[in-house]
Order: C-alpha cells, then sequence, then structure tokens
C-alpha cells in the first residue's frame, strides 16, 4: 500500500518533470512561433502548479489540472504541425490527445466519455514522445526554423 507522503512525492516528482518537458518544447517549438510556444508553455506550467496544489488540496479553482494540459496539446499539435521537423501526423495526435484532455473542464461531460477521452490523450500524447524519444526531431530543418525565426541555433 502507497502511503500519502509516497504519493505527494511522486507528484512533486511527476510535476518537476513536466515543468523540465514543458521548458524544453517551449525551446523547440519557438522557432514555429515564439507567441503561441509561449503560450502554450503558460497552459503546461498552469496545469503542472494546479496538480502540485491539488494534491494539497490548495488549488483556488475546482478545475482538473488535465483540463489545462488539454490546451497545451491543441497549441502543440498546431506547431507540431506547422513545423517541418516533425511529422505532421503527430501534430494531429496531439490535438486529438488535447481534444479528449479538454472535455476534463465538465465534469458531467468527462465522465459521460470517460474512458475514450482519456485513451486518446495518452495515444496522442506517448506518440509524440516515443517518436522523440526513437527519432528525435529534423535538426536540419529545426535549424532551418530557427535561422528563418532569428533564434540561435
Amino acid at each position: 500500500m502507497v502511503s500519502v507522503r509516497g504519493r505527494l512525492v511522486a507528484n512533486l516528482i511527476a510535476t518537476g518533470c513536466y515543468i523540465a518537458v514543458t521548458l524544453l518544447f517551449y525551446d523547440i517549438f519557438k522557432p514555429v512561433n515564439r507567441n503561441i510556444s509561449l503560450l502554450a508553455a503558460f497552459f503546461g506550467l498552469l496545469g503542472s502548479a494546479f496538480g502540485a496544489l491539488s494534491s494539497f488540496h490548495l488549488a483556488p479553482f475546482n478545475i482538473n489540472p488535465v483540463a489545462f494540459f488539454g490546451f497545451y496539446c491543441l497549441l502543440m499539435g498546431y506547431l507540431i504541425f506547422r513545423s517541418s521537423f516533425l511529422p505532421r501526423i503527430l501534430g494531429a495526435l496531439m490535438v486529438f490527445a488535447g481534444l479528449g484532455w479538454v472535455t476534463y473542464l465538465s465534469n458531467s461531460f468527462v465522465n459521460h466519455l470517460s474512458p475514450y477521452n482519456l485513451a486518446s490523450g495518452i495515444f496522442g500524447y506517448v506518440s509524440v514522445f516515443l517518436w522523440l524519444l526513437v527519432m528525435g526531431v529534423n535538426e536540419q530543418r529545426w535549424k532551418e526554423h530557427a535561422n528563418a525565426a532569428g533564434v540561435r541555433a
């Protein structure tokens, strides 16, 4: 049986990792569109903060943190789709994930669509991460985006 303290520690470690991934993704996708990448990072960080606060029952609003990650995924999906350094299908899958997770704004809606909304989110998100772990980004195309946007490569 996992203790409450163990769950809190695990949640805080996961939050720290998600913050690192969010900042990394901001840096990777800012050559595509700096403002949208910043907005996506904002939603990712907001979701992380709400998740951490919810663990301690300190969240200022009764909103499931997954909903913030839904907006994050929608924006990231757009950025992936607009980039030329990742396959467009990954952008579509990330948008699919975002649509599934945005349903968490409404408890009745999320319960009605469960478990399909969670599965769509996991499938889209995991597809992008697996691609990045196995294949990575097309470095030459990323540098082209970065040079065109005036971002240091």
